[in-house]
């Protein structure tokens, strides 16, 4: 990569002068350093892990006498739901309130622990994997590829080959380590402890420090290290862990933290989950392990951090900056269960950063839909902190059970029982202030503007409608953006019928990274086949900032809620620049939705509208005349378009399970309508095949669009439905 291609893309988006100067001493500093570490770690004659580096009260100590120290510890602690489990009454459950959360997820846990001892593990949206007898942890397991051990800034993490390193990842943070733990607080069975170290040397064996894809992200080594030190909390007092098993764990653990230190993913132009990632490991290699001579540096250097990345990378409105609720979940994970072992441990966090933690939540609460699944807008890998339960990427709800039980805030409160993260984190005290929180309606949730985020929730009872004016994220520098500036996301009746694609994957297949983030794959308008900001598929990273999108007006409370938004990736147009300008609009009384797309500028251009249906869904044209269609005269007519809808085709969105259905009308007329595959991605790896209704229109500019959606249940029809609301 030439050095012109690498300045226009460390200065992408916003950055000031005395940030790029000071990003442009940074780089060079980090590749002295770099240069120094590879010399010393091949001076090594391949040892690859040195002893730990103890602190002086416990490096005098003997090995029996340090096991010890560990198997009966009373500080630091770490959460409470690990101590009140590790109790030698664990076996019988936890008392009172917290026994039932215990009970349910017993007998599903322990046998998700024997497939973990017989190597089949679930992995992300691929589903259980075999791995075979020997796990070969420098081999990605979908594609088949593997790794070179080669030095950790050398490794090619791209290859064009069909694999991917994030799947390769996903299986070395050992996050299935945490199943066997869980599983042997509630069984004592050591075979789940001599498995769990089994697995841990056979990685420290094939993973020498510094070497391979598993070390080149530091990150990876950040969440692997929370990972196991959760899990040596579970284990710590098993018959399994021996002097030498403990001294290799500490040495692991040491050389986590060394590395982590060496290789911080910082920037003095931004930063993102990987940093704050790098920062929350070593808080907590910090915190738990005082024992290691580094430790004492790693807190303070982490307690400072910490802050400073909350009010960097959290906007004022409580989203996670990166334009991407999938990192959202992620990000405020990191915050929130460091701030939780900061609380367990007596380090005081300012009520501010509390409060800022608390209105991430409240983003949360806004745009989870009443279903209690959230729309997945931007990249959405599955990424999680400490996975005790593996969540589906749309899955965001224990977050705020967590918060119910933290902030005593019953409208975080969704379902009737605690899931297992409450328990775990909190104990049983906090599984019964969950218990004692009224439980809120889903559908209780009122419209939402969140101006940074550049989102816009329109919800009454169960019509939901989410306008997405995000842009690329990251200060216009943002690499898990997508194209999606001014779509939107539509649920009613129980039902997502409308519904972002999701992500997919990232490099194992650069062409469907592509589709899947790009403008036509979204449900907003595309125009002359343009993206709305550039991309290039050999870059599957980075996303241009060209969109710009900014909220114009936005009103909630009357008969109407609406949201007025545009965005300027049009304006390099060749047929002339285009602003295109949607509204849109809730009836709060009738339940449908109403948009309106206007476009200003210059030419003649190709118009695509396009409304991407959630998999599953049926979708098909009603054409003239048809009775589906003639239910959605009324509404029509009451917004003032003179003709009826039954002269003109629309589309139905039909949800088998349930009967419930979508109209799609133009009320424009516009003829030229047709359905075209799709795929969507609910997890990451896995995609259906879905559905989008297209609006094909060849006109010039200016323009204006406008669509009915009306949502209908099963046995219901829109006109009765319109008429008893009084319109």
């Amino acid at each position: 990569m030439s050095i012109a291609t690498r300045i226009r893309r460390a200065l992408r988006g916003s950055v000031s002068t005395r940030a790029a100067l000071l990003e442009a001493g940074r780089r060079g500093l980090v590749a002295v350093r770099r240069r120094r570490e590879r010399a010393s770690l091949r001076s090594r004659d391949g040892d690859a892990y040195e002893p730990a580096r103890l602190s002086r009260a416990y490096a005098r100590m003997g090995g029996a006498e340090l096991l010890e120290h560990f198997r009966t510890r009373a500080s630091p602690k770490f959460f409470d739901g690990f101590h009140e489990r590790e109790a030698e009454d664990a076996r019988a459950g936890l008392a009172g309130e917290s026994d039932e959360s215990i009970a349910g997820e017993s007998d599903e846990l322990i046998e998700e622990a024997r497939g973990v001892v017989a190597h089949r593990l679930p992995l992300l949206g691929y589903g259980v994997l075999e791995l075979g007898d020997e796990i070969d942890w420098l081999r990605e397991p979908v594609s088949g590829v593997s790794w070179p051990l080669r030095y950790h800034c050398d490794v090619a993490l791209v290859r064009g080959d069909g694999s991917d390193v994030r799947v390769l990842w996903e299986l070395n943070r050992l996050g299935q380590l945490l199943t066997l733990g869980r599983a042997y607080t509630l069984t004592r069975d050591e075979s789940l402890a001599e498995e769990f170290f089994a697995q841990l040397e056979s990685w420290r064996a094939q993973n020498p420090v510094g070497f391979g894809p598993n070390w080149a992200c530091a990150m990876e080594v950040a969440l692997r290290a929370m990972n196991l030190l959760a899990a040596l909390q579970l284990f710590r007092r098993s018959r399994s862990l021996d002097e030498s098993r403990l001294g290799h764990l500490l040495s692991l653990f040491d050389a986590h933290g060394q590395h982590i230190r060496r290789n911080l993913e910082y920037s003095y132009i931004a930063t993102g989950n990987h940093y704050l990632s790098d920062v929350a490991g070593l808080l907590w290699l910090g915190i738990c392990l005082p024992e290691l001579k580094a430790a004492e540096g790693w807190r303070a250097f982490a307690l400072r951090e910490l802050p400073r990345e909350l009010d960097a990378q959290v906007l004022p409105d409580g989203a996670d900056c990166e334009a991407s609720t999938g990192y959202h979940r992620f990000v405020t994970e990191l915050f929130f269960y460091s701030f939780l072992l900061c609380r367990a441990n007596g380090v005081e966090i300012e009520e501010r950063h509390w409060s800022r933690l608390r209105s991430m939540l409240e983003y949360v609460r806004a745009y989870v839909r009443p279903d209690g699944r959230a729309p997945l807008v931007g990249d959405t890998d599955g990424g999680q902190v400490l996975p005790l339960v593996r969540r589906d990427a749309d899955d965001h709800a224990h977050l705020l059970a967590v918060g119910a039980a933290v902030f005593r805030e019953p409208r975080f409160k969704l379902y009737e029982e605690a899931p297992p993260e409450v328990s775990w984190l909190l104990g049983r005290e906090g599984v019964r202030a969950y218990l004692e929180l009224e439980t809120a309606a889903l559908t209780a949730a009122a419209s939402s503007p969140f101006r940074h985020a550049g989102t816009y929730v329109l919800r009454e009872g169960d019509s939901y409608l989410m306008l997405n004016a995000s842009g690329a994220g990251l200060s216009g520098r943002g690499s898990h953006g997508h194209n999606d500036a001014l779509s939107i996301e539509v649920s009613a009746c129980g039902v997502s019928f409308i519904a972002d694609p999701g992500t997919y994957v990232y490099t194992s297949d650069l062409r469907a990274r592509g589709l899947f983030r790009s403008t036509a794959y979204h449900s907003t308008v595309e125009i002359d086949g343009v993206e709305q900001n550039t991309t290039d598929e050999r870059t599957p990273f980075l996303i241009g900032d060209e969109a710009r999108p900014r909220l114009i007006d936005f009103a909630a409370g009357g008969e109407r809620d609406f949201a007025v938004a545009e965005h300027y990736g049009y304006m390099r147009l060749n047929a002339g620049a285009v602003t295109h300008r949607r509204a849109v609009a809730l009836e709060r009384t009738a339940h449908y939705f109403m948009v309106e797309d206007t476009f200003e500028g210059e030419g003649a251009h190709e118009f695509r509208f396009v409304f991407h249906a959630a998999p599953g869904l049926e979708v098909r044209l009603r054409e003239r005349d048809s009775p589906a269609v003639d239910e959605g005269a009324a509404v029509e007519n009451h917004v003032g378009t003179g003709a009826s809808i039954h002269t003109r085709p629309s589309v139905e969105l039909r949800d088998g399970a349930t009967g419930a259905r979508l109209l799609i009308v133009s009320l424009e007329g516009f003829e030229n309508v047709s359905v075209e595959p799709r795929w969507s991605s609910r997890g990451y790896g896995s995609k259906r095949e879905s559905s989008a209704a297209v609006w094909t229109l060849r006109a010039g500019v200016p323009l204006k669009a406008r669509w009915l959606l009306v949502p209908v249940r099963a046995g219901e029809d829109a006109r009765a439905r319109l008429e008893l609301a009084g319109v």
